[in-house]
């Protein structure tokens, strides 16, 4: 990997040339692999997953950071939900994660890259608003708050303050209120197709 000899420890470590694109079926294994050592055992357990079981990703959203060698260093996907309702009527969404970068590359602005082409592509695909549940310091920067999921609940337990939204176009997530429930195309159809 990106490993140094003992003698060379106090120079900096070379930052890996990164290439952002769109994620690809061979691109699975590889991605697992680092959601798996990045979260943990018990990541299939938490509300957002809940939201993405036996679901496809929102079409172009899934997006992954390679070295110039070829390795998965970061993977963020989205996908599409109705963040409660508004007026009767769900509100058209996209839910946003897992994010995550190597442990080797932390601190490289991998996850950052990550989080502003996604938010482009979003934006670029016309969606018009963003909701995940995150760290508020890591994702204020990108305009995420916690006040415009005020009104709306995960599946399941979550923790209130890192249940976050961005209006992708104005007054997207503005009156909207309920559980965030997935709207996604099954995870079937692509077996089908």
């Amino acid at each position: 990997m990106f490993a140094r000899a003992p003698f060379f420890a106090d120079l900096p470590a070379p930052t890996p040339a990164v290439r952002l694109r769109a994620e690809t079926a061979a691109d699975e294994a590889a991605r697992e692999a680092l959601l798996d050592a990045a979260m943990g055992p018990n990541r299939r357990r938490k509300s957002s997953e809940a939201i993405r079981r036996d679901r496809l990703p929102a079409e172009g959203l899934s997006l992954v950071a390679e070295s110039d060698a070829g390795e998965l260093l970061g993977t963020v996907r989205l996908w599409n939900v109705a963040a409660g309702a508004r007026s009767g009527e769900p509100v058209p969404a996209l839910l946003l994660g897992p994010l995550v970068v190597s442990s080797c590359c932390e601190g490289l602005g991998i996850g950052s890259a990550l989080m502003r082409r996604a938010v482009a592509e979003s934006r670029w695909r016309g969606h018009a608003a963003i909701v995940l549940v995150g760290d508020a310091p890591f994702y204020e920067r990108f305009g995420f708050g916690a006040d415009m999921a005020a009104d709306l609940v995960m599946p399941g337990p979550f923790e209130r303050h890192r249940l976050l939204g961005l209006a992708l176009r104005d007054g997207a997530l503005a009156g909207a209120a309920g559980l965030i429930v997935p709207t996604g195309l099954p995870a079937s159809r692509a077996l089908a197709a």
